[in-house]
């Protein structure tokens, strides 16, 4: 049996992303990052939450934190629309405590295609805490979240919770 060869791997030249609208914002996060993206279901709110926790959300009979960006950089809470949806993110391994945390979306995610060439840096280091970059993609504006420190941040308040 031949042993396998080394490869040069090519340059990436795309990737399968999601555009996700917020309140005011959309957010950009390549698909790999998302779970799933579930109909708003039962929340649970929970006593004494700082408003950025939503409550906890049943998601495949998990329990997961439900947040919202929006109040996370410190904007009004959101008010869930019609076509209000659950973003499943998959965590980065900040802990082995959680798997998944969960952002509320006012509408469906939009598939996207980025291409170095249609992605253009806006702010690189922007003013809100929860965000690494704002962007433009395609002519539309677009923030890249900073999901280890949304994570940390949840990871932190459930760790009061206990």
């Amino acid at each position: 049996m031949k042993a396998p060869q080394l490869t040069e791997t090519p340059e990436v030249r795309e990737v399968a992303s999601l555009l996700i609208p917020l309140q005011g914002q959309t957010l950009l996060v390549p698909n790999v990052s998302v779970a799933e993206i579930v109909p708003v279901g039962k929340i649970e709110p929970v006593p004494n939450a700082p408003d950025w926790y939503l409550g906890d959300y049943q998601w495949r009979d998990l329990t997961i934190p439900l947040a919202s960006f929006e109040c996370l950089n410190g904007q009004p809470r959101p008010t869930p629309g019609n076509y209000a949806r659950v973003a499943v993110f998959n965590t980065t391994g900040v802990s082995e405590h959680i798997h998944f945390v969960a952002l509320i979306a006012q509408g469906l995610p939009r598939l996207a295609r980025v291409t170095p060439e249609e992605l253009q840096v806006r702010d690189a280091s922007p003013t809100n805490p929860y965000e690494l970059m704002q962007v433009s993609w395609a002519g539309e504006d677009a923030v890249i979240p900073d999901v280890p420190g949304v994570e940390q941040r949840v990871l932190d308040y459930l760790k009061t919770r206990v």
